[in-house]
């Protein structure tokens, strides 16, 4: 069995692995790709993004398969019930390692609609994946300093306006839109520079979610909140471990939250009162959860 081979070898394998699989699946794609390219109709162009979406979970249950071949790992999952494939959710979640897009991914599968997250402009470049991401509709935002903005003002808003545009597409099928609030994987150094309250977690940028939740959060049926912690590995928790297989336990907790109906709607570019109280129910929820990683953490005696 691959999972009981020398951690070296077992991390070139599953490396090679996952490359052959986003291969094959690229090489698969690739015409519906160059067709949604070529032409400019948006119905049929919507019609092959469900299609290439479909062909998607196909690279993820592949990967499925492929994590369950490589890695012993012991779950601890909770709260992955009573969702529907067919309905839209916003999905949030902490950061703590790369390895978290193929485990959410494992876990969510089929559960829930086809996960799309916010990528940085930059990852459009990425070899075969970038091309991929722009064809599944994934949002890629381009994120600007303060110092940018104040030397180029004229771009201050153009995120926003981005994610707008891409909720308007979310609007046409069912879809999971997940974001890691925090922005970046959890760091201690990243924790004490940023001086976040918080012991476990990074500050949560709020921004994205508030925009999703103001202009769809009508279309969707509830919030996930996902917790995800590793609770026999230090943080920052490197993709290499994770292909040596030297992650032994992995503790996944997901609940549904409703949709706060008092900011569906809201214009929080212009309203402060609303931002500020977005706001201070983001930093509940991250103090809630800030609580939960550290009872998990001593469950496990890590602590």
């Amino acid at each position: 069995m691959l999972r009981y081979l020398p951690a070296p070898i077992r991390a070139g394998i599953t490396l090679l692995l996952y490359v052959i699989n986003t291969i094959g699946c690229f090489i698969t794609i690739l015409p519906v790709i160059l067709l949604k390219v070529l032409i400019p109709h948006a119905g049929i162009r919507h019609g092959l993004t469900r299609i290439l979406m479909r062909l998607g979970l196909i690279w993820i249950d592949i990967n499925s398969l492929i994590l369950r071949l490589t890695q012993r790992i012991e779950w601890d999952v909770k709260g992955l019930e009573g969702f529907n494939p067919g309905k839209s959710y916003l999905v949030i979640s902490n950061h703590r390692s790369w390895a978290d897009i193929l485990i959410l991914q494992h876990l969510w599968k089929h559960r829930i609609p086809f996960l799309k997250f916010f990528l940085k402009k930059e990852l459009i470049w990425v070899p075969l994946m970038g091309i991929a991401w722009w064809a599944l509709d994934f949002p890629f935002m381009k994120r600007y300093s303060r110092e940018f903005l104040q030397k180029h003002p004229e771009l201050k808003g153009k995120d926003i306006e981005t994610t707008r545009e891409y909720c308007e597409r979310f609007k046409k099928s069912p879809i999971s839109v997940i974001n890691f609030l925090e922005g970046t994987r959890f760091e201690e150094t990243k924790r004490d520079k940023q001086q976040s309250p918080y012991r476990h977690l990074l500050l949560p940028r709020a921004g994205g979610i508030a925009i999703v939740l103001s202009a769809m959060g009508e279309r969707q049926e509830s919030i996930v909140d996902v917790t995800i912690v590793y609770p026999k590995n230090e943080a920052p928790l490197p993709f290499w471990t994770f292909l040596r297989g030297e992650i032994p336990l992995v503790v996944v907790h997901a609940r549904s939250l409703p949709i706060p109906e008092e900011f569906i709607g809201r214009n929080f570019e212009q309203d402060k009162a609303s931002q500020e109280q977005f706001r201070q129910w983001i930093n509940s929820l991250w103090a809630e959860k800030d609580r939960q990683i550290e009872a998990i953490l001593r469950q496990y005696d890590r602590l």
